[in-house]
């Protein structure tokens, strides 16, 4: 598990997603910064992505996502697949320190530096240190209520934040 920040994807009726909180933490008991953008639109705005770990990892990560989407056109889990592999392979890469979640309109997946490609079983995903309670939280109202993809992000990144020392509510969230 990574410190440091928590990234959640939700789906529902034809949309999608994914929220992250703003928080960058140097250590274990210092924060640097309160409003950090952890999610970023690739690809003409069709994909989303959110990432955890160390930022310079994750921010490497990323850019690395978004060679693979435009070499592969837009096809979130060739690009995926490709990335990973790469990943796993690689010396250097290998010891990147982030996870990844991608979504476009059709399908949210995980991405690891262990070549591990995820598409999640449920209609919800999170990753980073209140991941399992953001996720928690998403499960809950996504199948509880009535609330909007964003409206559910948002409020379970909002929980996260009460519980996890590495989670604030500074969030972003972006909708496809």
């Amino acid at each position: 598990m990574f410190k440091g920040t928590t990234i959640v994807a939700v789906r529902r009726d034809n949309k999608v997603s994914i929220a992250g909180d703003g928080q960058v933490t140097f250590g274990e008991n210092t924060i640097l910064k309160h409003g950090a953008k952890k999610i970023r639109r690739l690809y003409n705005d069709e994909v989303l992505i959110g990432f955890a770990g160390s930022v310079a990892d994750a921010l490497t990560l990323s850019e690395m996502f978004e060679e693979k989407l435009e070499q592969y056109g837009g096809n979130l889990k060739r690009a995926a697949v490709e990335l990973a592999q790469e990943w796993r392979k690689d010396k250097v890469l290998k010891k990147l320190e982030a996870l990844l979640i991608a979504a476009d309109k059709n399908v949210t997946l995980v991405i690891s530096g262990n070549g591990e490609v995820i598409e999640p079983d449920n209609d919800v995903i999170a990753i980073g240190s209140g991941g399992n309670f953001a996720m928690s939280a998403a499960l809950a109202l996504r199948y509880n209520t009535n609330l909007s993809v964003e409206e559910i992000a948002r409020k379970s990144l909002e929980i996260a934040s009460q519980i996890c020392v590495y989670t604030n509510d500074h969030i972003t969230v972006e909708s496809l």
